[in-house]
């Protein structure tokens, strides 16, 4: 069975990218969107998310912050912050909210490592 992966970007195209390098990489993963960390949160409380891909620069509160969230709701959930603000600071936030940092404009290869990681991780965990 396939994982379930939720994207979250308040831009649509974004998503779209995002959406598209997944099922290239992953195709039998469902991948569910949200525009803002508000309605990623109320996408958790109706359903089961394996793993999150989130944008930095949103409005309201940021990836990072989300990522926090998250870290603390779900201590195993692969994360990663995709944004192409790529400031040795935001690098450093993701990491000790131990999310994977990905460049935008998101690619195959750039997403390939996270993927990777992710998928080995819920196979370890039985999902």
């Amino acid at each position: 069975m396939g994982a379930t992966v939720l994207i979250v970007d308040d831009s649509k195209l974004a998503r779209i990218v995002v959406g598209k390098t997944l099922a290239a990489l992953q195709p039998e993963w469902t991948r569910v969107e949200a525009g803002n960390a508000d309605e990623a949160l109320a996408l958790l409380e109706d359903r089961s998310i394996d793993l999150a891909v989130l944008d930095f620069n949103m409005p309201g509160r940021d990836g990072l912050e989300l990522a926090e969230e998250l870290r603390a709701r779900f201590p195993d959930m692969p994360i990663a912050v995709a944004t192409a603000n790529v400031q040795d600071e935001i690098v450093a936030r993701a990491r000790a909210v131990n999310a994977t940092f990905i460049a935008k404009p998101v690619t195959e290869e750039g997403m390939r490592g996270f993927i990777s990681g992710a998928a080995l991780r819920l196979r370890q965990t039985g999902r």
